[in-house]
């Protein structure tokens, strides 16, 4: 009997360990240029097609650069320039609304100093409109982040030097992105508040997380806001770590619960952990970590599928240079299962960005210093 329960045990576990699995195809290498192609952002529109931004510096500065693939990955058309400025342009950020139009927003530094910019394609990236400024400050401006709501509308929150520290702003357009609602300012606080990342639930409210470094070291907040930005309720500190926290990403599933991922150093290196919210982001869980490596884990962002399984892609350093690895949870973040490594490179792989489809493939991009200077790269996880 003792040997029969060993073997259903282990039985169940196989079961759980291939309801978990994930599989991923071969690594598609997306640029060939001669300066670093870096910090591609990905997104999925209705029908399947991936769309991807990043910057790449082989003009001399840094210019955003698109591409699409319009048969789930498996063949692109070719890089797009999207910008010609004499100054940097980077952090792009990409959203798409429910018409399919793609909406790209990136800080430039064009005039002077860091702004922050948009542009659009409404006919699946063949075609874009001119660059729009978005802010005039006499500061930085950096570090955008967009989303649409369900009438599509936009909204950005970015990062701006220009009280003398860095702050949280908040801006919106209800017409497709012709024009823009005055800036609106988020945060006052006594030290840097950076890294800003907007998700938006089934309700249209929205959901912002940064961090922060008034307490003395880094940690991640949160506001909401219920009318579309008019409005925000107080900040709500979702941290008290002896390390830095940093870095968040969010996403907000059909239940509309709320979700957050970021990298932490209390133990003594960078691990990812984990929060959510299931009540629009009154009450938040227990604090769970993701991640017990010999390397530090950094910049996790996460996504949810249309069955609410949430996925987690992030780039680390435990096997001696950076790799990206994954891990989901398909039971709304109680429990995960083990961390996948997805790269094997002789360079540091960088920066991953993710994105599901209706049919709950995965979709990630990031750089990989393999080819001698950082360029994009591509893989597919299906389930």
């Amino acid at each position: 009997m003792g040997k029969r329960l060993i073997s259903i045990v282990i039985g169940v576990c196989l079961v759980l360990s291939a309801l978990n699995a994930q599989t991923w195809g071969k690594s598609k290498r997306l640029t060939w240029n001669a300066g670093n192609s870096k910090d591609a952002e990905l997104v999925v529109d209705s029908g399947g097609k991936i769309h991807i931004v990043w910057h790449d510096s082989s003009l001399g500065n840094s210019e955003i650069y698109y591409n699409k693939s319009t048969n789930s990955g498996a063949g692109w058309v070719g890089s797009k320039r999207l910008t010609w400025n004499g100054e940097t342009s980077t952090s792009p950020a990409i959203a798409v609304d429910s018409s399919d139009t793609i909406h790209v927003t990136w800080r430039d530094d064009s005039p002077g100093n860091g702004e922050i910019y948009y542009m659009k394609s409404t006919n699946g990236g063949t075609a874009w409109s001119g660059a729009k400024r978005l802010t005039w400050t006499s500061e930085y401006s950096n570090y955008p982040s967009i989303a649409v709501d369900s009438s599509n509308t936009l909204h950005i929150l970015w990062a701006d030097y220009t009280p003398g520290n860095w702050e949280i702003y908040h801006k919106k357009s209800t017409d497709g992105g012709q024009s823009w609602s005055g800036a609106k300012r988020l945060t006052w606080n006594l030290a840097e508040s950076t890294g800003p990342a907007i998700g938006i639930d089934t309700s249209d409210h929205i959901h912002a997380v940064w961090y922060d470094r008034t307490t003395g070291n880094h940690e991640i907040y949160y506001r909401r806001s219920t009318d579309g930005g008019v409005n925000w309720s107080g900040t709500k500190r979702l941290t008290w770590n002896s390390g830095n926290s940093v870095s968040p990403s969010i996403t907000i599933d059909s239940a509309d619960t709320i979700h957050i991922v970021w990298h932490d150093r209390t133990s003594g290196n960078y691990e990812i952990l984990y929060r959510k919210s299931a009540d629009g982001g009154v009450n938040w869980s227990a604090t769970k970590r993701l991640t017990w490596n010999p390397g530090n884990s950094y910049s996790p962002r996460i996504g949810v599928d249309s069955s609410d399984r949430l996925h987690v892609v992030w780039y680390d350093g435990s096997p001696g240079d950076m790799e990206i690895f994954y891990k989901k949870s398909t039971n709304g973040g109680s429990s995960w299962g083990g961390s996948q490594r997805l790269t094997w490179n002789p360079g540091g792989s960088y920066h991953p960005a993710v994105a599901l489809d209706s049919s709950s493939n995965i979709h990630i991009v990031w750089d990989d210093l393999t080819p001698g200077n950082n360029e994009v790269y591509y893989n597919k996880g299906t389930q």
